[in-house]
């Protein structure tokens, strides 16, 4: 048996600063704030409350997808795509001219990225970044 499942629903991404992170996924991204906790993330209670949303902020992607941020890890902490869990997460884009746009974007913030990387074999143009913990993000354009 398999499951009937569709679309990815939401992601949470657990952050070391949701100060930072939040500005950078608001600012840099452009994704609109859906729902924020309305409590103190330093607080244990709250960062323990998934109906606080673990002190976190949760955006709307322009594609539909929620993106949460939980603001919970060790400060010293770091990203590790080596590691068992996430490899990296990919956000679709209509164009490669996209892609061309998010260059420019992260030029003008001081966010480092790759190339563009066209996959022939799978139609798709590829830029690759990382959010402000060392998580690899890409966006992903058809060919």
């Amino acid at each position: 048996m398999s499951l009937a499942t569709s679309i990815v629903h939401h992601i949470r991404l657990t952050v070391t600063d949701l100060h930072r992170s939040r500005e950078f996924y608001e600012d840099v991204l452009g994704f609109e704030v859906a729902a924020e906790s309305p409590g103190n993330p330093a607080d244990p209670l709250v960062r323990a409350d998934r109906f606080q949303l673990y002190g976190g902020v949760v955006f709307q992607t322009p594609g539909g997808m929620l993106l949460g941020l939980r603001p919970v890890a060790d400060p010293n902490d770091h990203f590790d795509s080596e590691r068992v869990g996430l490899d990296h997460l990919s956000f679709t884009v209509d164009s490669r001219e996209d892609l061309m746009k998010a260059i420019a974007r992260f030029d003008e913030a001081g966010v480092e990225h790759g190339d563009i990387v066209e996959m022939d074999q799978f139609g798709i143009a590829i830029l690759g970044f990382n959010d402000p913990d060392g998580i690899h993000l890409e966006l992903t354009a058809a060919i």
